[in-house]
């Protein structure tokens, strides 16, 4: 695993940057490989998903090797939610990382509730699950790049492999600053590029060759998975990635690779 900080810097990176930003705001977008219209974009993106919905954790699990559940532990982690925060997150799919996150906080509750110095915390011990009228989880149906939540309202926001699907990044990205509060933290978890020459190889072959097939095999959609696999390749680079970040107002950028650039977990701070 790497730990990199982004840098702000002028010549080739800066005119790389405005290269990878300018494309973002064209009447065409990348649907994987395919160029198509903005507005269509989230049609297809949603059909996508509506496709693999019945076999998505099964699916990921199969693609991953189970990674990615310790990849969503490890984004947890580096959260480090706490007792009364208000969080959000985004393109939530099955709520996999939602759940980690309020169960990490029942977590700290517990521990809290069971210490005998905190008395006071001994009225909170009604069990939090996500459903019913304590509604620790409330879930929401809305637009990354338009978020019907007011300014400076959460503690943390969480994304995981989901920004690579919206159609301006540069405005999810900005959408997550405004949302948050002053000292609130950007969290996104993403499939990234391999930056191991002989594991590209190897990734290569098994993204284009093997996913797709597996994928026709189990879902009974190969298009899906095509397009899974196309997305990550038109994903930017970490580095120009975590230059958006900070482009958006996030101080303290930075990202960490994990299995070698397979994902990787960036990172943000409002200040």
């Amino acid at each position: 695993m790497a730990l990199r900080l982004a840098s702000r810097k002028f010549g080739s990176k800066f005119l790389s940057m405005l290269t990878a930003t300018s494309s973002l705001h064209s009447h065409a977008t990348s649907f994987g490989f395919k160029e198509v219209r903005e507005e269509d974009k989230s049609q297809l993106v949603g059909n996508v998903f509506t496709n693999v919905a019945s076999n998505y954790d099964l699916m990921n699990d199969l693609m991953s090797g189970g990674l990615h559940r310790l990849w969503k532990e490890r984004l947890v982690s580096k959260l480090n939610p706490f007792p009364g925060m208000k969080h959000l997150d985004v393109a939530g799919g099955t709520g996999d990382v939602a759940f980690r996150i309020l169960e990490t906080v029942n977590s700290v509750k517990r521990r809290a509730i069971q210490d005998p110095s905190n008395d006071n915390l001994h009225e909170e011990r009604n069990p939090l699950k996500g459903l019913g009228e304590t509604k620790s989880l409330i879930w929401a149906e809305g637009d990354a790049e338009a978020l019907d939540f007011p300014d400076n309202s959460m503690d943390g926001y969480t994304i995981a492999f989901g920004i690579r699907n919206v159609t301006h990044i540069e405005k999810a990205l900005v959408e997550a600053h405004r949302v948050l509060k002053r000292g609130g933290r950007f969290l996104c978890l993403e499939l990234s590029h391999v930056d191991v020459p002989l594991l590209k190889q190897v990734y290569d072959y098994y993204s284009f060759s093997i996913i797709p097939a597996v994928g026709e095999l189990v879902a009974g959609d190969r298009e899906s998975y095509q397009y899974l696999v196309e997305s990550i390749r038109r994903f930017p680079p970490q580095d120009k990635f975590a230059l958006m970040i900070a482009d958006a107002g996030f101080q303290k950028v930075e990202y960490e690779n994990l299995v070698a650039g397979v994902v990787a977990i960036h990172s943000g701070l409002k200040l």
